[in-house]
């Protein structure tokens, strides 16, 4: 039995971690990188479900081990790291590196 398609419409329980943009105006494919960032770093099981059907986990892995470590919250980083097998980085003493140096 072949898969449903994946609906490339943003989960609208999303809408919460996005509220410095228009929902509405979001698009999964052209704001790929902030989509991910937000959904890794808060999402629940639906909505990372969607994310993982959506992006596959290879394009997620890619995400992670290029911009995890500035751009997301260094818990969430380490988090994805084990449950992705990728290599993390240590954490700077300084948050220079980071954007979010918390």
């Amino acid at each position: 039995m072949p898969s449903q398609p994946v609906s490339s419409q943003i989960p609208a329980s999303a809408a919460p971690f996005f509220q410095e943009y228009h929902f509405s105006d979001l698009d999964a494919e052209k704001d790929a990188n902030l989509v991910m960032e937000r959904i890794l770093a808060f999402g629940n099981r639906e909505e990372l479900r969607w994310l993982f059907h959506f992006y596959g986990e290879d394009k997620i892995k890619a995400w992670v081990s290029e911009n995890g470590f500035r751009r997301l919250p260094y818990r969430r980083y380490n988090m994805w790291c084990m449950l992705l097998s990728l290599p993390k980085q240590a954490k700077p003493k300084t948050g220079v590196d980071r954007a979010w140096p918390f």
